[in-house]
C-alpha cells in the first residue's frame, strides 16, 4: 500500500491511497488544478483515481469535489447521512452508500463513527495485502468500542488539531472555543497523543498528525506532545506533521 497526505487544515483536506489494483482518495477539499500538480509530483495520472471517500460533508473535506466527479467521474462512497448535503454536488454521477466493511477492489475498508458537528462522520481502516492504515480525522473523542480494532497497525494519520492554550489564549470567540473542545469538536494535541500511545504497536511505522489549526497549534507544540507521551511506550516514531499546502511523501507500507 502506498499513501500520502496531499494537505490538511481548514483550507482543504485530501488523502491518496494506492494498493496494486486501486486507486482513491479521501475527501477532496482542494481544487483540481493542485490535486493535478501534486499527483505530478508523484508521477501517478491523477483521472486514474476510481473512487472518493467523503470523512465528512464540511467545506473543508468537499470543496473541490463537485469539479473533479464532474470531470472524472470516480465512484462516490458516502454514507446515507451525508447524501442531502452532497446530492446537488453528486448530481448524475455514481455513487454508493456505505455502512459496515466493505471492498474497493483489493482494499478492505471498515469505517468508524466519530464524533464532530456534522450529520455523519467516519474514520477509516484500510487493509491490503496484509498492511493497514488508520485515517481519524475532525473528531472531539474516539469511542472506546472501537480501540481494539484501531491498536497496532503499520500507518496511522491521525488529528493533532489544537494546543489547548493556544485556543484559550488566542482571539477565537468564546463559543467557538466551546466548539472545538467539546466532544464534537476536534482532538488536542494532547488528546491525539494519549490515544496514539494506546494505540500504536510492534508494526506501526509511520504516524502523520494532520489536520492542525493554524492559529491555535504549531508543529512543535503538535510533535512535543507526542513525544511526550510515547516516552512512556516502548516504541520509537517520530511523527510527520502535514501541510495546508504540500503533500507528504509517497509513504510505501
Amino acid at each position: 500500500m502506498k499513501y500520502s497526505v496531499l494537505a490538511t487544515g481548514i483550507t482543504g483536506n485530501g488523502t491518496y491511497i494506492e494498493t496494486e489494483n486501486t486507486k482513491i482518495l479521501i475527501d477532496l477539499g482542494m481544487n483540481c488544478l493542485y490535486v493535478k500538480n501534486h499527483f505530478k509530483e508523484m508521477t501517478i495520472n491523477h483521472a486514474e483515481v476510481e473512487a472518493i471517500l467523503i470523512t465528512h460533508t464540511h467545506i473543508d473535506h468537499i470543496a473541490g469535489l463537485k469539479v473533479f466527479l464532474k470531470k472524472y467521474k470516480p465512484m462516490l462512497y458516502i454514507t446515507t447521512k451525508m447524501y442531502p448535503d452532497l446530492k446537488e454536488i453528486i448530481g448524475s454521477n455514481e455513487y454508493q452508500i456505505i455502512s459496515d466493511k466493505f471492498f474497493i477492489s483489493d482494499l478492505a475498508i471498515t469505517p468508524i463513527t466519530l464524533s464532530h458537528d456534522a450529520p455523519d462522520i467516519k474514520g477509516y481502516l484500510f487493509e491490503s495485502n496484509g498492511k493497514t492504515l488508520v485515517h481519524i480525522t475532525d473528531t472531539g473523542y474516539i469511542n472506546n468500542k472501537y480501540l481494539d480494532l484501531l491498536k497496532n497497525h503499520n500507518a496511522y494519520n491521525f488529528e493533532s488539531n489544537h494546543d489547548v492554550k493556544m485556543l484559550m489564549d488566542g482571539k477565537y470567540q468564546f463559543h467557538l472555543k466551546q466548539r472545538i473542545l467539546s466532544d464534537k469538536g476536534h482532538l488536542s494535541n494532547k488528546d491525539s497523543a494519549y490515544y496514539l500511545s494506546k494505540l500504536i504497536g510492534n508494526k506501526t511505522k509511520n504516524v502523520v498528525l494532520i489536520h492542525l489549526s493554524r492559529d491555535n497549534n504549531t508543529p512543535e507544540l503538535a510533535k512535543e506532545s507526542f513525544n511526550e507521551m510515547i516516552k512512556k511506550t516502548n516504541y520509537k516514531i517520530e511523527p510527520i506533521i502535514s501541510s495546508p499546502t504540500e503533500r507528504t511523501e509517497l509513504f510505501i507500507i
